[in-house]
C-alpha cells in the first residue's frame, strides 16, 4: 500500500474509552447545507458517550464554524489551516475519528430518521466490516429525485458484492459506514482518485471484508449544480478519474475475474458517459456533450457503446441540419 496515496490510519490507544460512532462531516464551501446535515444527525443522537460528532472543514470562506456554533457545543468543529483538497480532508476525518464505527457524512447531504439503529444492526456479526443503506438524491433545494435501486429483497450480506460494485459505483458516500479496523487496515481515501475516491475505497473495503445491506433509503445524497463532479463534466475528467479508479480497483480484483470485471466496468463507465452526453445535448451544453462523448470512446469501444455513438452522432446531425434550415 502506498504511504502517499493512502495514508495510514493510526490505531486508537489501548484502553481509552471510545463512543460506539464517529460521525465526521467533510466540509467545504457548503455551510448553507449544513443545518440540514446536522440537525438529521442531532435527531438521533444517543450522547457524547456513544457519538462523536465533528465538522472537518478544509478552509471554507463561509464560516461553517457559525453554523457548528449553533448547537451548544455538541458538535466538534476542526478547521484547515489552509485548503488541503478533497482526498486529504477525507483523510483527515479519518484520523481525527474515535469511536468503533465510522460515518462519512459530506456537509451537503442528509440522514433520514432511524439511519444510525439501521446501520448499527449490521455490525451485530463480527465478521462484517462495513454496513451501507439505499440512498436518495437530491436537488440543490432539497427536492428528491431518484432512489438509489433495490441490491437485495432483505436486509443482510451480500454474498457477490466486489463483482456489482467493481463495474460501478453503486454507493454514495452518506450511505456507507465502516468499521474503524477496516480503515486502520486498508489506509484512507486515494488521492489517485479524483472525485471518484469512495468507488476505490468501496471496492478495496469489498475485497478485504463482508458487507452488510440495509434494504431501507435512509440516507440523503444532494447533487450540487456547482459541485466538483458537475465542474468535471466540461473537460471529461469526471470520466478520466473513473478509468483512473478502474486500473486501481484491479489489485482488488480475483486474478481469474480480474480482465473481465474490468472489461465491463469499462464499458458501464463509457455507456453512462454517453447517456449524460445525449441529455448535456438536450440541455444545450454542447461543449460539455462533446467532452462526455469524447472521453467515452478513449474508455470502450464494445459493439455497445460503437451503437450508442452512432446514435448520438445521428441526433447531432440531424440537430445541425434543423438548424441550419431555421437560418435559411
Amino acid at each position: 500500500m502506498s504511504a502517499t496515496h493512502r495514508p495510514r490510519i493510526d490505531p486508537i490507544p489501548a484502553g481509552q474509552v471510545r463512543p460506539r460512532w464517529s460521525v465526521m462531516i467533510p466540509t467545504y464551501e457548503c455551510a448553507g447545507y449544513l443545518p440540514v446535515a446536522l440537525e438529521g444527525v442531532l435527531a438521533q443522537d444517543p450522547g457524547p458517550e456513544q457519538m462523536q460528532i465533528e465538522v472537518v472543514d478544509d478552509s471554507s470562506t463561509d464560516d461553517p464554524e457559525a453554523v457548528v456554533s449553533r448547537y451548544g457545543g455538541r458538535v466538534s468543529f476542526h478547521r484547515q489551516p489552509q485548503n488541503v483538497g478533497h482526498a486529504a480532508n477525507l483523510n483527515a476525518c479519518l484520523a481525527r475519528s474515535r469511536g468503533e464505527l465510522v460515518h462519512v457524512l459530506h456537509g451537503d447531504d442528509a440522514v433520514r430518521p432511524g439511519f444510525y439503529a439501521a446501520l448499527d444492526a449490521g455490525f451485530e456479526d463480527p465478521d462484517v466490516g462495513a454496513v451501507f443503506c439505499r440512498y436518495i438524491a437530491m436537488d440543490d433545494e432539497g427536492r428528491w429525485t431518484a432512489v438509489a435501486p433495490l441490491e437485495a429483497e432483505q436486509d443482510g450480506v451480500i454474498d457477490d458484492w466486489l463483482e456489482r460494485i467493481a463495474r460501478w459505483q453503486r454507493v454514495q458516500t452518506p450511505a456507507m459506514t465502516v468499521r474503524r479496523t477496516v480503515y486502520e487496515q486498508l489506509g484512507g481515501f486515494d488521492d489517485r482518485a479524483g472525485d471518484a475516491e469512495d468507488w476505490e475505497m468501496w471496492t478495496r473495503i469489498a475485497a478485504h471484508t463482508h458487507v452488510f445491506h440495509v434494504v431501507e433509503p435512509l440516507a440523503v445524497y444532494r447533487v450540487r449544480s456547482g459541485s466538483l463532479s458537475r465542474g468535471t463534466l466540461q473537460t471529461g475528467r469526471n470520466v478520466e478519474n473513473l478509468r483512473r479508479v478502474v486500473e486501481l480497483n484491479r489489485d482488488s480484483l480475483p486474478s481469474d475475474r480480474r480482465d473481465e470485471l474490468t472489461k465491463q466496468a469499462l464499458e458501464v463507465i463509457a455507456l453512462t458517459a454517453l447517456k449524460r452526453a445525449r441529455r448535456l445535448l438536450g440541455a444545450g451544453d454542447r461543449d460539455a456533450a462533446r467532452a462526455q462523448a469524447r472521453e467515452a470512446l478513449l474508455t470502450s469501444r464494445s459493439p455497445a457503446v460503437l451503437e450508442r455513438r452512432a446514435e448520438l452522432a445521428a441526433i447531432v446531425a440531424r440537430r445541425s441540419i434543423l438548424q441550419a434550415l431555421r437560418l435559411r
